[in-house]
């Protein structure tokens, strides 16, 4: 794509305000604290990101097949054990909300990530304007999902890549109450460095907690600068009951 290809899509848009309480306590975060928190570890926990009743009523949009454009049993693929849902266009207000808010914060993350690797890609300060860019190279499917897991399910270690423009964080955030509705079920990630062994970060989530984490990679300093190390997550095994996320991924899939 050329230089004034890009510059065309990358044209800023206003950004309509959905659930404006939520939305103001995104924008109040302490961001700095959480850029610094992802440069160290990868991942960083905002809690109570979503009130409970914002929880139930994402949790019981599962069963209604309307908000959907597929389905996924994770069995089938070697995923894992478990399955979800990519929502369809248009997405529900607050899960749109969450997806351009965030994104207006994450943005500048990930250009400082880009350039300290030495990429040379650039998000634009809006998400309207970079899912233009993810749809003019044919990615034009949603990938915000919702995940349900029964007793005995998990999902294998794995980087959510679906095509050639990649936002390099994302979010994840826990519907269910641990103890309450289930137990076990841990939001895991592993990171490998070169020439090292992989190192587990095992992030501790309640009802309405968001993860942000790297998508496949982040920067990490090294004596001769920064050198990329790579990324995965996945849950471990439910030991009963049954839990809800909502996936919040900013590109979009071929």
């Amino acid at each position: 794509m050329s230089a004034a290809a890009v510059a065309a899509l990358d044209a800023d848009d206003q950004v309509p305000g959905e659930c404006p309480a939520t939305q103001l306590r995104i924008q109040t975060l302490d961001w700095p604290a959480v850029s610094e928190t992802l440069d160290e570890a990868g991942v960083a926990v905002v809690p109570r990101l979503l009130s409970p009743s914002q929880c139930e009523a994402l949790r019981g949009l599962y069963d209604n097949a309307a908000h959907f454009r597929s389905r996924v049993v994770m069995t089938r693929h070697g995923f894992g054990r478990g399955e979800y849902q990519y929502f369809s266009y248009p997405l529900p207000p607050l899960l749109q909300m969450l997806r351009e808010t965030l994104y207006a914060f994450l943005a500048p993350i990930a250009n400082r990530w880009n350039e300290r690797l030495g990429v040379d890609t650039r998000y634009p300060r809006t998400h309207a304007a970079f899912i233009r860019r993810c749809h003019h190279a044919g990615q034009v499917r949603p990938t915000p999902l919702l995940l349900q897991y029964a007793e005995g399910d998990y999902n294998c270690l794995h980087q959510d890549l679906y095509g050639e423009h990649v936002f390099p964080l994302q979010v994840a955030i826990l519907l269910s109450q641990p103890g309450r509705d289930f137990t076990g079920g841990e939001f895991v990630l592993t990171e490998q460095r070169p020439r090292m062994q992989s190192r587990v970060e095992v992030a501790p989530l309640a009802q309405g907690d968001a993860a942000i984490f790297a998508v496949s990679h982040r920067p990490a300093n090294g004596s001769r600068g920064a050198y990329r190390v790579n990324m995965r997550h996945g849950v471990s095994r439910l030991r009963s009951g049954h839990r809800h996320t909502v996936g919040i991924i900013f590109h979009d899939a071929l």
